[in-house]
C-alpha cells in the first residue's frame, strides 16, 4: 500500500499561503486491501515527526480532513498520513509540509518607490551581508505592478508574473520564497518591476493605472543563523534603484528590452522614496504558482506571400517565445503574435488594440532572451529584423499557466473527438493563468464569471482545480462585499460596477457546488458559503424591493442571456433568441437550490428550510409565467428546453422532452445554443433518452458544431461557432477569440455519458460506470485521478458485436457498472468483463437515420438511388430540411410521393450494411 499525493488545501507543500483552515487530503495506490479500516493524520513541528502538534484518527476522508491547529507566522509544519486497510495492510506517506507566511504579523519593511518624476522601469537593489552560517532564509515580498527578484543575478524561484492578478482594491498578495541556498556570502538582492495589471493598460477603453500610478516594492529578507540569531533586511529608504533595460511592458501590448537603453547616458543609482500604499492590503498569497509549464517547438518556418518570416508553432497557446540572440550590436528584433493566417499572411486584427509584440535590441552579447512582464496568446509569430536565416532551434515557445496537477486523460478511436479534447485542454491551459479568463490574446483577458461557471466541471476533470478556484472565489467575494451581494461580470472588476447578470453571477453558487461534488470536501462549501448566500440574497432583496412586492422571478437586471447563440437576430448577434428573464429565473431557482443543499450539508438547518421554501416559490412563479396550464413550455428554443430539463423546471417532463425533440428537428438537428445552452445540451439529451442525438450534435461536422471548427483547423476552442468561415477567413474582428474555452465544456458530457464515468457521491467515492459505445465511437480509454484515487475505464467493440470492458476502481471506492443485461458492483481493483450491448455496432443504419448520414456513404447512396430515387435526389441536393429527414419520416410522407413499402424495402437494404 502506498499513501501518496498528500496535499494541504489542494496544494503540494504550500509555502506562504493564506490558510483560513488546514485540510489534508491524500490518495492510496497499489493496495491489496480494498477498503480503509482507519487512518491517522499527524502534524509535527519537525521533519522527524517527533514533536506532534496535532493528531486525527479514525475512519478519515482522504478527499479532505480538517485539522484543528493554531498556526504561528513564518513557521514550517510537517504532515504525515498513515492508513490501515480492512485486511490489516498498512501504509504511510512521506513527510509533507506547509509553511505559513507572515499572516497577521506586522511588517518591519515599508513600501518604497521611485523619486517624483521618475517613470522608467526600475530595478531596486540592496547589498546583503551574511554574518555567519545560515540555518534558514526567507524572502517575503510584493512588488507592484509585477516583480521578479534576483540574488547575485540569479532569479528567485521559477514563478512568473508575480504577485499575479486579483482585485487590488481589496488585497495585495505577498509571496514567500526559501532563499537559503542562494545566500553563500555577501550578495546583491535586486528586484525588477513592470506594469502588469496593476498599473498598465487594462480593459476595453485603454485606461491605464486603474489601481495605482507608481511602481512600488515591499520586502523582508529574514536571515536565521545557526546560532539562533535573526536578522531582517527590509525595504526602506536605504535601498537604491536605477533604470532597467526594459523600455516598456504591458499585458496587452507586450514588452521591449533594449540592451543599449542607457548606453552613453546616465543610469546612476538613486535613493528609494517612500511609497504610499495601504499596509492593511497586504495578505499572504492565495494564487497558485504561475510558471512556464510546457515547451512548444516551432513546427514550420513560413515565408508568406507578403514576404514575412512567420513561425508556426502548430498550436494556439498562451505564453511567450524565448530565442537565442547572437546578433551584431544595435540589431533590433521584433516578434509579433497572431492566432491565424489570412490568405497565407500574418494577421492579428482580432487582437483589436493589443499590439502583442516583444522587441529586443542587442548590445552584441550572446544570450537566450525572454520577456519578463507580459504574455501573449498565439500560434503564429511574425519575426522582423532577424539577421540571417531563421532556424527552428533558435526559438522555443513557453506555455504559461497556473501550476495544477493533471488528472484527466481521454482517448477514443475518433481522431476528431481526440482533437476536441486536446483543444479544450489547451483552451484551459491558455486561460488558467491565475484567473479563469475568457481569452489570452486581445485587449481583454478578463476573468468572466459566466465562462468560469460553465467550464468548471470540465476543468476539474483535466486538472486538480481546488486551490485555483479557491483563489478565484476569494477574489469574487472580495468584490461582491463592496456591491451588496451582486456578483461581478468579470474580474478584475476594473470599472467597479455591481454586475448582477444571471448565469454569470451564478458562478457564486455553481462553482462551489461543483467543487464539492467533484472533490468531496465540505471545506469548499464552508469557505465560500458567504459568497453563495450573498448572491442569492441580493436577487431576493431586489425582487422584494420592486413596486408591487416580490414576484419570485429574476426579471429585473441586465443579463447576457444565451450569449452568442445561433438563434439570435443575425449570425453576428451577441444574444440568442431565448427569453432573458426566463433564463435568469431558472438560474435563480438553481442557485437557491444549491445554496439550500450547502446549508443542509453544513448543518445550517434554518437556512436550509428557508431556501427550500424559497426554491418552491421561485419554481411556482416560473411555471406560472413561462409554462401553459397543460405543461407546455412557452419558450420554444433549444436552450429553453435544455435548462428546463437540466434543472428540473417543468410540470410535465415528457412534454418538455417532446418539445425538445420537435425543436431539434425544426432546427435541422443543428445546435443553436450559446454560452448558456451549449455546455449543457449534450448531457441533457443523454440524461433524457436522446443519447443518439447528443452524439450526433457532438460529432456532426456541419456548421455550427464542434467538429466543424476542427475541420477548419482549430487547435483550441473558439469564442463563436462562426469565428472562422468556411473559406478560412475570420468572421469578425470586434469580438472574436480563437482561444475561448466555454464550448469546451462538452468534454464533461464525453467523459460522463460516452466513456461513462458518473459520480454518485461527492468526491467520486461511488460512481456509475455506464459505457455508451456507438456506431461512431467504438473504442474509448479514459483515466481520471479523482480526489480519492484513479478510475480507469477502457472499452472496445469487437467484430462479433460484443464489447470488452476494463474498469479500475481506486482504494476505498465502489463502482456500479451498468450493462444491458446486468449490473455489477465493483470494489477497489481491476475488473474485466465482456458483454453484448443493446445496439449492434455492425449495423450502420436504423429508422432514425437521417439522409445526411446516407449522403456521406457511397453504399447508402447507391441503395437510395436504386430503391428510393426521390430520397436519393433529396440527399444529393443538400437542402438542410431534406438532409434532416429520417427514414421514419419518409415512411410517413405519402403526400410527397413516398410509398411506405418502397421506403421499407430501401430501409431493409440499408440495415444490412455493415461498417
Amino acid at each position: 500500500m502506498k499513501v501518496t499525493d498528500v496535499k494541504i488545501n489542494g496544494i503540494v507543500n504550500p509555502v506562504g499561503f493564506a490558510l483560513p483552515d488546514v485540510s489534508v487530503s491524500w490518495r492510496v495506490a497499489d493496495a491489496a486491501d480494498q477498503k480503509q479500516e482507519s487512518a491517522e493524520i499527524l502534524v509535527a513541528a519537525d521533519a522527524h515527526m517527533e514533536r506532534i502538534l496535532a493528531r486525527k484518527q479514525g475512519r478519515l476522508d482522504c478527499a479532505g480532513e480538517e485539522i484543528k491547529l493554531t498556526l504561528a507566522p513564518r513557521t514550517v509544519y510537517y504532515v504525515q498520513v498513515k492508513v490501515t486497510g480492512n485486511g490489516g495492510e498498512t501504509g504511510e506517506s512521506g513527510v509533507a509540509f506547509f509553511e505559513t507566511g507572515k499572516m497577521n504579523e506586522p511588517w518591519s519593511a515599508q513600501w518604497i518607490g521611485q523619486q517624483p518624476g521618475d517613470t522608467f522601469h526600475p530595478v531596486f537593489e540592496k547589498r546583503v551581508r551574511v554574518a555567519g552560517p545560515l540555518g534558514k532564509a526567507r524572502l517575503y515580498i510584493c512588488g507592484l505592478g509585477l516583480y521578479e527578484a534576483y540574488i547575485g543575478g540569479r532569479k528567485v524561484g521559477d514563478e512568473l508574473l508575480t504577485p499575479f492578478v486579483n482585485e487590488y482594491r481589496y488585497a495585495l498578495q505577498a509571496q514567500t520564497y526559501d532563499v537559503t541556498d542562494m545566500l553563500r556570502g555577501d550578495a546583491v538582492l535586486s528586484v525588477l518591476l513592470g506594469n502588469g495589471w496593476y498599473k498598465g493598460r487594462l480593459g476595453y477603453d485603454g485606461r491605464r493605472e486603474i489601481y495605482g500610478d507608481r511602481f512600488a516594492l515591499i520586502a523582508e529578507l529574514v536571515l536565521e543563523y545557526t546560532d539562533g540569531t535573526v536578522e531582517t533586511v527590509a525595504t526602506d529608504e536605504s535601498w537604491t534603484y536605477r533604470g532597467s533595460e526594459i523600455e516598456y511592458s504591458d499585458i496587452y501590448d507586450g514588452e521591449g528590452i533594449n540592451r543599449l537603453l542607457y548606453e552613453g547616458g546616465k543610469n546612476e543609482s538613486r535613493p528609494a522614496a517612500p511609497a504610499d500604499i495601504d499596509m492593511r492590503l497586504l495578505q499572504d498569497r492565495r494564487s497558485l504558482p504561475v510558471k512556464a509549464m510546457q515547451k512548444v517547438g516551432v513546427r514550420e518556418v513560413i515565408r508568406t506571400p507578403r514576404g514575412e518570416a512567420v513561425l508556426d508553432f502548430g498550436q494556439n497557446f498562451a505564453g511567450y517565445v524565448t530565442f537565442h540572440a547572437a546578433f551584431p550590436k544595435g540589431t533590433k528584433v521584433v516578434l509579433r503574435h497572431g492566432e491565424i493566417l489570412q490568405e497565407g499572411c500574418f494577421y492579428n486584427e482580432n487582437y483589436r488594440t493589443a499590439k502583442s509584440e516583444f522587441s529586443y535590441t542587442s548590445d552584441g552579447r550572446e544570450e537566450w532572451v525572454r520577456p519578463h512582464f507580459t504574455f501573449m496568446g498565439f500560434r503564429y509569430v511574425c519575426v522582423e529584423g532577424w539577421p540571417g536565416e531563421l532556424r527552428k532551434e533558435d526559438f522555443v515557445g513557453k506555455a504559461v499557466y497556473s501550476q495544477m496537477q493533471r488528472t484527466g486523460y481521454l482517448e477514443t478511436d475518433n481522431p476528431d473527438l481526440n482533437q476536441l479534447a486536446e483543444n479544450a485542454l489547451w483552451g484551459m491551459k491558455s486561460n488558467f493563468l491565475d484567473m479563469p479568463t475568457d481569452c489570452p490574446q486581445r485587449d481583454e483577458r478578463l476573468g468572466w464569471t459566466g465562462d468560469a461557471q460553465v467550464f468548471a466541471p470540465t476543468a476539474s476533470f483535466f486538472m486538480d482545480t481546488r486551490a485555483f478556484y479557491d483563489k478565484y472565489l476569494w477574489d469574487l467575494h472580495n468584490d461582491q462585499r463592496a456591491h451588496d451581494g451582486a456578483v461581478a461580470y468579470y474580474l478584475p472588476n476594473i470599472n467597479n460596477t455591481p454586475g448582477g447578470s444571471s448565469v454569470w453571477g451564478d458562478a457564486a453558487t455553481f462553482i462551489p457546488d461543483a467543487l464539492y461534488d467533484i472533490f468531496g470536501s465540505e471545506r469548499v462549501l464552508r469557505e465560500h458559503y458567504p459568497l453563495m448566500k450573498d448572491w442569492v440574497d441580493w436577487i431576493t432583496k431586489k425582487d422584494c424591493e420592486r413596486e408591487g412586492g416580490p414576484k419570485r422571478l429574476f426579471d429585473f437586471a441586465f443579463t447576457f442571456g444565451d450569449w452568442l447563440a445561433m438563434d439570435g437576430m443575425t449570425p453576428q448577434s451577441v444574444k440568442g433568441g431565448t427569453d432573458d428573464a426566463y433564463i435568469s429565473s431558472v438560474y435563480y431557482y438553481a442557485s437557491v437550490r444549491k445554496l439550500g443543499k450547502a446549508a443542509g450539508l453544513l448543518g445550517k438547518e434554518e437556512d436550509a428550510k428557508r431556501y427550500a421554501a424559497l426554491a418552491e416559490q421561485v419554481l411556482a412563479a416560473i411555471l406560472r409565467e413561462y409554462f401553459s396550464p397543460s405543461g407546455r413550455l412557452c419558450v420554444d428554443t433549444q436552450t429553453g428546453y435544455i435548462i428546463a430539463l437540466h434543472f428540473g423546471v417543468y410540470r410535465d417532463k415528457e412534454k418538455i422532452i417532446r418539445g425538445l425533440r420537435e425543436r431539434l428537428k425544426k432546427d435541422g438537428y443543428r445546435i443553436k445554443c450559446g454560452f448558456t445552452g451549449a455546455p449543457l445540451i449534450c448531457e441533457t439529451l443523454a440524461e433524457n433518452g436522446m443519447e443518439r442525438w447528443a452524439q450526433y450534435l457532438l460529432l456532426q461536422d456541419g456548421f455550427p458544431g464542434w467538429m466543424h471548427c476542427i475541420r477548419l483547423g482549430a487547435t483550441t476552442i473558439w469564442e463563436r461557432w462562426n469565428s472562422v468561415l468556411d473559406d478560412g477567413s475570420i468572421s469578425s474582428t470586434s469580438m472574436n477569440s480563437l482561444n475561448h474555452y466555454s464550448y469546451g465544456s462538452v468534454i464533461h458530457y464525453v467523459v460522463r455519458d460516452i466513456v461513462g464515468i458518473k459520480p454518485l457521491a461527492p468526491g467520486y467515492s461511488r460512481v456509475r460506470i455506464d459505457p455508451r459505445p456507438s456506431r461512431e465511437i467504438r473504442k474509448a480509454k479514459c483515466s481520471y485521478l479523482s480526489a480519492r484515487g484513479e478510475y480507469r475505464v477502457e472499452w472496445a467493440a469487437k467484430e462479433d458485436g460484443s464489447v470488452d470492458l476494463k474498469v479500475l476502481v481506486p482504494f476505498d471506492c465502489e463502482a456500479w457498472v451498468q450493462l444491458p443485461d446486468r449490473e455489477l458492483v465493483l470494489a477497489a481493483g481491476e475488473t474485466k468483463v465482456n458483454y453484448r450491448p443493446a445496439c449492434d455496432f455492425r449495423r450502420l443504419y436504423d429508422w432514425e437515420t437521417l439522409l445526411e448520414a446516407c449522403r456521406k456513404d457511397d453504399r447508402a447512396m447507391a441503395v437510395l438511388k436504386e430503391k428510393l430515387p426521390d430520397a436519393y435526389a433529396r440527399a444529393s441536393g443538400g437542402d438542410p430540411e431534406d438532409l434532416s429527414l429520417s427514414l421514419q419520416d419518409l415512411r410517413g410522407m405519402s403526400w410527397a410521393g413516398f410509398r411506405a413499402e418502397d421506403v421499407e424495402a430501401a430501409a431493409e437494404a440499408l440495415f444490412a450494411l455493415e461498417a
